[in-house]
């Protein structure tokens, strides 16, 4: 016999299922995807657009802005801007919206589990 793989076993686990079925987690996730899906598909449009225009509008991002400094480096920089930005914000997000419900889940399943 094999031990059972960790994904496996939490499928199984009875606490974990009658967690898995409260409104608490059930908000939880809805939290979650309210802010990482739009967020990534605004994120995921910025990116395209740098490279959409990079491809198709090569005069544009060839102007230059300050001496050798021109759009698509102007772009390419405010890529990884956005990149910490948005890290930052999911940070404080999820510190002030996903950790509080998270936290008591889990104190509830350790409960459970003390409990079964």
């Amino acid at each position: 016999m094999t031990e059972a793989q960790p994904d496996q076993a939490a499928r199984h686990d009875p606490v974990y299922d009658t967690l898995h079925a409260t409104p608490e987690f059930t908000e939880l996730r809805r939290r979650y995807r309210s802010f990482v899906l739009p967020a990534s598909l605004a994120f995921l449009a910025w990116y395209l657009l740098y490279v959409v225009l990079s491809n198709w509008a090569g005069g544009f991002m060839a102007t230059t802005v300050v001496g050798n400094i021109n759009v698509a480096l102007v772009f390419g920089l405010l890529q990884f801007v956005t990149t910490f930005g948005l890290a930052f914000v999911y940070a404080r997000y999820s510190g002030s919206k996903l950790d509080p419900l998270a936290t008591q889940l889990e104190k509830d399943y350790e409960k459970g589990r003390a409990r079964g």
